[in-house]
């Protein structure tokens, strides 16, 4: 599954989208069936890769997801739903996620007015999310918005003026993630 976070780069022709029935070259074997470990370690490696997040650090969401009442593949979701980076990209002011954990990696991104350069801070229901008062912050987040309208999801909500800013009214709920996943197939390789 090709998941396009380099922005519009894969919607080229030239992008694969689709696999061969068979490997390059003469053999023309097939392609042998996928075990159930690959399966389920696909599924922990997109949702990895999808929000940027390295080993350690899925661990440590996966852990504090565990101890939360109710699925724990819901509340894992949850958790990396509320990360600064995904929440920037989902209000609209960066294009990819790259792009918004650059925006607030380089300080353009303030939480309840103090800055925040810490791209996997949780943000928490009520905590506003500001761009700072530069005008170069500024600048580089309208354009983005200018450039990419998006839809805002329902436990956000942004307000576009002078200083374009954003809030987080609720914790989201697994029908808020972005990501097509399967989470019970990442519990249950996690809980080995």
């Amino acid at each position: 599954m090709k998941l396009f976070l380099k922005g519009t780069r894969c919607d080229s022709p030239k992008c694969a989208l689709d696999r061969r029935d068979s490997p390059p070259g003469m053999q023309h074997s097939r392609r042998i069936k996928l075990t159930d470990y690959a399966i389920h370690l696909r599924e922990k490696q997109k949702v990895k890769h999808y929000y940027g997040v390295l080993e350690r650090q899925f661990r440590t969401y996966f852990s504090r997801a565990s101890r939360l009442p109710g699925n724990t593949g819901d509340a894992l979701m949850g958790i990396l739903e509320c990360r600064l980076d995904n929440i920037v990209h989902r209000l609209g002011f960066g294009l990819s996620r790259s792009q918004a954990r650059q925006i607030v990696s380089h300080g353009h991104i303030t939480v309840n007015g103090r800055r925040v350069d810490v791209p996997s801070y949780l943000v928490k229901p009520g905590d506003a999310i500001r761009v700072k008062n530069r005008s170069k912050s500024i600048n580089l987040v309208k354009s983005n918005l200018s450039e990419n309208p998006r839809e805002v999801p329902d436990f956000l909500t942004r307000s576009d003026g002078e200083l374009p800013e954003g809030q987080m009214t609720r914790v989201p709920e697994a029908f808020d993630v972005s990501v097509p996943v399967q989470t019970q197939l990442i519990v249950e390789l996690c809980s080995k």
